[in-house]
């Protein structure tokens, strides 16, 4: 009996909502191209020129973004190599990271292309300076602690 009954709701409902569901559908456009013209924006032929160059812009506006991101996250990856304390006491890594995000808000709003490639390339080259000269220097505290230890065996 419960069964039937569940039956009986569940079919009833079934039919209530494609019922419903129909009417909601033909109460609408009549054909496909009524909807889309309905819906969609649609684009002005005299446009399509300053269209091509906005959507353009936004592609190399994304590129560089995503390279920004990417300089910025490099920049803070690297200044975690650098943990001494600067002449005021602060690790050099804090000051870095500091003056990194002060440079990249001092630059967030510039649209020129050029200038953003000359920002993103001037960057990456003060990155990958600092990062060779931390090498360089690092090879060499490692060769003088190597010779004051074969020094030390003698």
């Amino acid at each position: 009996m419960a069964t039937a009954l569940s039956r009986l709701s569940h079919r009833s409902l079934r039919q209530t909502f494609s019922l419903s569901f129909s009417r909601r559908l033909h109460e609408g456009p009549d054909t496909i191209d009524e909807l889309l013209d309905r819906h969609l924006v649609k684009k002005d032929p005299k446009r399509r020129v300053d269209d091509d160059e906005d959507e353009s812009l936004r592609r190399s506006l994304t590129s560089t973004r995503r390279e920004a991101l990417s300089l910025y996250r490099d920049v803070l990856r690297a200044s975690r190599f650098f943990t001494w304390p600067d002449a005021r006491g602060v690790p050099w890594g804090e000051v870095l990271r500091e003056n990194a995000r002060k440079e990249f808000e001092d630059a967030r709003f510039e649209t020129d292309p050029e200038v953003v490639t000359k920002l993103l390339i001037g960057g990456r080259e003060a990155v990958q300076d600092a990062l060779d000269k931390l090498a360089v220097a690092a090879k060499k505290l490692a060769d003088q602690e190597a010779e004051e230890r074969s020094k030390g065996r003698r």
